[in-house]
């Protein structure tokens, strides 16, 4: 099944801290096709970030510009210029 997934980059960051590299990855990630009717399925918009506090962290958001935006709103907390960023609820399209 995850080779049948797609992924479609958003944004990549990456920034050096004192304790070492901390990377910033934006993606969207499509299942393949409803096997039942082949109406493709909706795009799930993840950030994940490794690199800080010794674990990834990630934000899930419901469109692709709710991600853009998401992607800098993290980056803003990471360099201490915004405050974390709070998730979108993902709507699905039925």
């Amino acid at each position: 099944m995850l080779d049948q997934m797609t992924l479609y980059p958003v944004a990549d960051d990456v920034l050096f801290a004192p304790g070492g590299r901390v990377v910033i990855r934006t993606y969207g990630v499509a299942a393949p096709a409803d096997p039942a009717n082949g109406r493709p399925r909706s795009v799930a918009y993840r950030t994940w970030v490794t690199g800080v506090r010794e674990q990834p962290r990630y934000w899930r958001w419901g469109h692709f510009e709710d991600a853009r935006r998401g992607h800098r709103k993290v980056l803003e907390w990471l360099t201490g210029r915004g405050p974390q960023p709070q998730q979108v609820a993902q709507v699905d399209a039925a």
